[in-house]
């Protein structure tokens, strides 16, 4: 319970009508989550207008309206709080509702198109193999040390955040790592929060169903990095020719990784194999189970950060030998006859092309490579023949399915992937809308010692399809399906 006036601090107010030192009980921005005593923040999303929902906030019992604009009937009983822009003013009246937890412990933040999730599970498991206690914000999941809590979202609502967080500190977490989505970025799901430090893994063509153009979506990410302060670090990917571009305007202090250019920190692949890799990190032989030159970045970065964060490299690197990354990620299932199935969470051109071109670069050259992948729907749709083209370029035989469709018809999805495909390669693609089925013809067209890619979906375990979400894994499908040759 706090009063009014202290969480206010650096909302933006424009104007007050009612009591400031009036008690809230709890902060909202779902007017199906009002109770009596609630702040209510009206917030204008993409879909829905929040001040749509004031009245009902009300009768529900808000004890504080937050708005950008004062509603025509104004209650006696009630506080208006006018801002900016609520959005803005909902990170930072959550922040200082739950006594502002990101300054309580060292909350990195990680921003990418692909990356972003083995990148902060591997440092959360990292840390915690040195001895932190740590917290997780991901796609996959939120962890508060050994507390699993199920994700819903890549980057939460600036309240779920902060509650989150807040939980964190209380169970004694000297670090907190968070996936940070453009999306959440754009929309100040972030706003309040104090960042120790900000990655920047690559930027590759995707989103722009919301974005619109590629400069929204670079722009969305560079203004994370704007916004550090100067005590916090900013550690960008030198090799991508963006991460340079995160670093113009920022105040916080700056450092770089990669494997080709001049970076502070460096790393080069030794050797590659299905179940590991040998590399030098800053002059140091490794030997990890990450897979992968994508990897090695992911890897590298975790790296750096743990040095950035002070801990001793000898120690950091001992630890980072027995780090696996997430699960969905490059992640292998092999059948009594000898096929290997690799479960990728692969959905944008730049992923697939890396995780084809890392089997290319492993295998011996005498297996086929087979790939099973689909587009989400309702989302980008510049990316599906792009994607098409990459996977029919680099495989021996692709099969397009189903991935998530939505509200779209699977059929016209798959369309748009037939597009990309080159009149050369036309005979070696099949167009399967059941994804089980197109798992099982991978199989049955499979040779022992073959290849099989199942794109695009990685750790999830639905399919979603008109607005319902359907059982479905991957991993368990290709398993009872290799339990059954």
């Amino acid at each position: 319970m706090k009063t009014l006036q202290d969480i206010l601090y650096r909302s933006g107010v424009v104007a007050v009508k009612g009591q400031l030192d009036c008690t809230v009980e709890s902060v909202v921005s779902d007017s199906r989550q009002v109770e009596n005593g609630s702040l209510f923040t009206a917030v204008r999303g993409t879909q829905v207008d929040g001040h749509h929902f004031i009245k009902k906030a009300e009768k529900q019992g808000a004890r504080v309206i937050v708005c950008e604009e004062f509603p025509a009937v104004i209650s006696n009983d009630i506080t208006y709080v006018k801002v900016k822009n609520s959005a803005v003013a909902l990170g930072h009246i959550a922040s200082n509702f739950y006594d502002n937890p990101s300054e309580k412990l060292k909350l990195v933040g990680v921003t990418g198109t692909n990356g972003k999730t083995t990148t902060v599970t591997l440092l959360f498991n990292l840390m915690e193999s040195l001895g932190y206690k740590s917290g997780l914000l991901s796609t996959i999941q939120n962890k508060i040390h050994e507390t699993v809590i199920p994700s819903t979202h890549t980057t939460p609502d600036a309240v779920s955040l902060n509650k989150l967080l807040a939980q964190m500190v209380e169970s004694g977490c000297d670090y907190a790592f968070m996936e940070v989505s453009s999306h959440a970025i754009h929309q100040h799901r972030i706003a309040g929060l104090h960042f120790a430090g900000a990655v920047f893994t690559n930027l590759t063509h995707d989103h722009l169903d919301y974005h619109k153009t590629f400069k929204n979506y670079l722009n969305a990410k560079k203004k994370f990095f704007d916004d550090l302060s100067s005590n916090a670090f900013a550690l960008v990917n030198s090799d991508d020719k963006n991460g340079r571009i995160m670093l113009q305007n920022t105040v916080a202090a700056k450092y770089t990784y990669g494997l080709k250019n001049m970076a502070d920190y460096k790393a080069k692949v030794l050797e590659s194999r299905f179940d590991s890799t040998m590399v030098t990190i800053d002059g140091h032989q490794l030997y990890t189970l990450m897979v992968g030159t994508f990897n090695i970045y992911n890897l590298l970065a975790v790296y750096a950060t743990a040095r950035l964060l002070g801990n001793e490299s000898g120690e950091v690197l001992l630890k980072m030998s027995t780090l696996k990354g997430a699960d969905g990620r490059f992640e292998i299932i092999r059948s009594e006859n000898n096929i290997t199935a690799i479960i990728d969470y692969a959905h944008t051109p730049d992923a697939l092309e890396n995780v084809l071109k890392t089997i290319q670069n492993i295998r011996t050259g005498n297996e086929q490579l087979i790939t099973v992948v689909g587009a989400g729907g309702n989302r980008d749709k510049e990316k599906r023949p792009k994607m098409a083209k990459v996977a029919s370029l680099l495989s021996n035989k692709v099969i397009f399915t189903s991935d998530n469709p939505r509200n779209e018809e699977p059929q016209s999805i798959l369309n748009d992937l037939l597009k990309g495909v080159d009149v050369a390669k036309k005979m070696s693609v099949l167009s399967i809308e059941n994804r089980k089925e197109a798992i099982r013809t991978a199989v049955m067209l499979a040779q022992p010692g073959d290849i099989i890619l199942i794109a695009g979906k990685g750790h999830e375990t639905y399919q979603e399809i008109n607005g319902v979400k359907h059982p479905f894994d991957d991993k368990k499908v290709i398993t009872e399906i290799f339990e059954n040759i």
